[in-house]
């Protein structure tokens, strides 16, 4: 039960913190436009590569390594696991930040649009301290600090958009705005590395010598950060190729980056919404997946993998009606862009995959099976490039989505094949199946009910109307299919409001 607690409070961070990003990126949508979206989109993926380069294997690294070390009670160990993650961090962002400055001129040529270049510099100035930021995170991870690591994100992306706006608002040069949104992210990033620096000391924190555990924490990391260096990589190449392929195909450069911020700087982020509660049971699981899992418990392992894997199908699946029938007005309420709509209509199928990806590529991390993660990952990823490449001359836009589809296919599949060989036999199919009867009906009334409303009720009314008859009969529909417990919640909620409400009277 102190599992799902916890995972409820992580969840009402990460959902807060998804939801402010998700306003952000509407007003930046809407003050710079699609192209400069795209602009600002295209230089994130290439520092991304370089962050991920720098920090990004550390953090679930460092987290499953302190988890052994506890079990073994090593706190000295422990201290020495987290200074040997800084340094390999540091041994990595600062040379690469050096040797960019240097050879700016050079580097600058990467880009095929030069508002990228000027971009991409303002933020490789933050690389050391955010990559410092995400290994004591990642400390806060292993020792189960979820509130630390959790709150301090959130503090980031609440610093990010407001300076964001208020440089957007404020400032009345001519700064290009996509820099302007760049000068706010260095900003969150020195402010969110001080506050976990400090909050990591006045916990006790200490640095000590990361002797016998330098080379230990590589070994670990390397292939995480080699799937998700490779996963950067590959969004840069498709920020690089996929204007490049659309305007063999005929099309203007600009259409070409507005298509491309449509895909990656709108729909992409509605499409991540389910991310913020499947991260956040990852972000709970991990470390206690780890220690079971080191403790030799595999029957509480396979208990805690069927867990998890219900809660994303669950979560994924009641998510999915609400994009198949209200995607396309969602898109134009957001954006003012009906291409963006039609697209979240398009691709809700995606979500399924997607999520079920993100949370069997954390357990299997968790489980010492980097290796493996980043095979899969390179496999999905080759369908990716090969739809971008040769699709957009025949669907434009649509080759993004495509390759986005071919690739959380592959890598959901052999996820779960994996995740099977490790844990046992996973038994997902029946709860998978009840999902299915479930909502199929849930759908086919929302698109009913959408569609009488919009003949007679405004674009808004009807859209809101439309989501909340959806969401009483999703809820009906689970609940007599026994997939969720409504009783026992409103109980659990009521109940506790009934015994305060004694308690002071």
């Amino acid at each position: 039960m102190n599992l799902y607690r916890t995972a409820a409070v992580v969840t009402l961070f990460s959902a807060a913190e998804h939801c402010l990003g998700f306003l952000y990126r509407i007003i930046l949508s809407r003050t710079i436009g699609p192209e400069g979206l795209g602009v600002y989109q295209a230089a994130y993926t290439v520092f991304a590569v370089f962050l991920t380069v720098s920090a990004s294997g550390l953090p679930v690294t460092l987290s499953r390594v302190i988890s052994r070390h506890r079990a073994h009670g090593s706190r000295h160990r422990e201290q020495s696991a987290v200074t040997g993650a800084v340094c390999i961090s540091l041994a990595f962002s600062v040379p690469i930040t050096l040797l960019l400055f240097l050879l700016r001129d050079q580097f600058s040529g990467v880009f095929a649009d030069p508002r990228c270049a000027d971009l991409f510099y303002i933020l490789i100035a933050g690389l050391a301290a955010t990559s410092v930021y995400s290994v004591i995170r990642g400390s806060f991870w292993g020792n189960k600090r979820f509130f630390a690591y959790s709150f301090i994100e959130l503090v980031e992306e609440m610093i990010r958009i407001g300076v964001g706006i208020a440089l957007l608002l404020g400032v009345t040069t001519g700064i290009y705005g996509a820099n302007l949104a760049a000068i706010a992210v260095l900003i969150s990033y020195f402010c969110s590395f001080a506050i976990a620096l400090v909050y990591f000391f006045v916990k006790g924190g200490k640095f000590r010598s990361p002797k016998g555990e330098l080379r230990p924490l590589l070994a670990s990391s390397m292939p995480v950060t080699a799937m998700r260096a490779s996963s950067s990589l590959l969004s840069s190449l498709i920020s690089v190729l996929f204007p490049l392929r659309m305007q063999a195909a005929g099309y203007t450069a600009s259409r070409a980056m507005s298509d491309y911020g449509v895909v990656y700087g709108m729909v992409m982020p509605v499409m991540a919404i389910p991310c913020a509660f499947i991260s956040s049971i990852a972000l709970v699981l991990v470390p206690e997946l780890s220690e079971n899992y080191y403790r030799g418990n595999r029957e509480q392992v396979g208990a805690l993998t069927q867990r998890a894997l219900g809660a994303t199908l669950l979560i994924s699946c009641a998510l999915i009606p609400f994009y198949l029938v209200c995607g396309t007005d969602v898109g134009v309420m957001l954006y003012s862009n009906a291409q963006s709509g039609h697209m979240l209509s398009a691709c809700a199928l995606l979500l399924l995959p997607m999520s079920v990806t993100m949370i069997c590529s954390s357990m299997l991390n968790s489980l010492g099976c980097e290796k493996h993660t980043l095979g899969i990952f390179l496999a999905g990823s080759a369908a990716m490039l090969a739809a971008t490449a040769l699709l957009p001359r025949f669907l434009g836009a649509g080759a993004l989505l495509v390759g986005m589809a071919c690739d959380s296919g592959i890598t959901a599949l052999l996820s779960l094949l994996l995740l099977r060989k490790k844990t046992g036999k996973l038994r997902i199919g029946a709860h998978f199946l009840r999902l299915l009867c479930a909502l199929a009906p849930v759908t086919a009334l929302g698109a009913l009910v959408h569609a009488l409303l919009a003949q007679v009720l405004s674009f808004i009314p009807a859209l809101a109307l439309t989501m909340l008859v959806m969401l009483a009969a999703e809820a009906a529909a689970l609940s007599l299919a026994r997939l969720i417990d409504l009783k026992a919640l409103f109980t659990r909620f009521f109940g506790k409001n009934r015994k305060k409400m004694t308690a002071q009277s």
